[in-house]
């Protein structure tokens, strides 16, 4: 499998984004949830292909920039849309499949057909959970930034509580990620990007 490199990447991105705000925006969180995932991969015990997890970080939100208009305006309300948007920008890109998937299996702790249709959520019923450890680890690594007005870093208990919402199996979801992976020391990358933590 062809794995890019941080360049061809980073040219990916510049491809695709819109304006350079959203190129920033999308870019450094891309790098962010990299970071976060080194720390995991620094860890022993985890049995996963570093390189895929780089480029599944790096990659996994560049389908944001297809949400938006002319006028360089996010659509806020199709936003749910940008993993399976990112997906397919990645295979129109030629890049295998293993490496699209982390762009459609990164939402929440994943979202099943069941979701899909009970929720009347704007995605073509299929399941979108990750399948693999490179998968679930880009997933997991990605729920502690998040790219709001302004950008912060997100703790596990905030997220623990963001995810309750949709329902008890999704808060054990990630409750079983946080004893798999362990939780991501966020203070150096929060002042290394000036980012606050919520």
């Amino acid at each position: 499998m062809r794995i890019p490199t941080d360049g061809q990447i980073r040219a990916l991105h510049a491809k695709h984004a819109p304006t350079r705000d959203a190129f920033e925006l999308v870019y450094t969180h891309c790098e962010i949830v990299w970071g976060i995932a080194e720390q995991f991969l620094a860890r022993d015990g985890l049995a996963v292909d570093a390189d895929l997890v780089r480029a599944g970080c790096l990659l996994h939100d560049i389908g944001v920039y297809r949400l938006y208009d002319e006028d360089g305006v996010l659509d806020q309300a199709g936003y749910l849309r940008h993993g399976v948007l990112g997906h397919d920008l990645l295979r129109e890109e030629g890049l295998p499949e293993e490496i699209a998937r982390f762009c459609s299996r990164h939402t929440g702790v994943g979202l099943t057909s069941d979701d899909v249709c009970e929720q009347g959520l704007p995605l073509p019923p299929a399941d979108y959970v990750p399948e693999t450890g490179e998968e679930e680890l880009v997933m997991y690594a990605d729920k502690f930034h998040s790219k709001t007005d302004p950008p912060t870093f997100v703790s596990a208990a905030s997220y623990a509580t963001r995810v309750r919402r949709f329902g008890a199996a999704k808060a054990t979801i990630f409750a079983s990620m946080c004893e798999r992976f362990g939780l991501p020391d966020l203070a150096p990358l929060a002042r290394a990007y000036g980012h606050a933590t919520v």
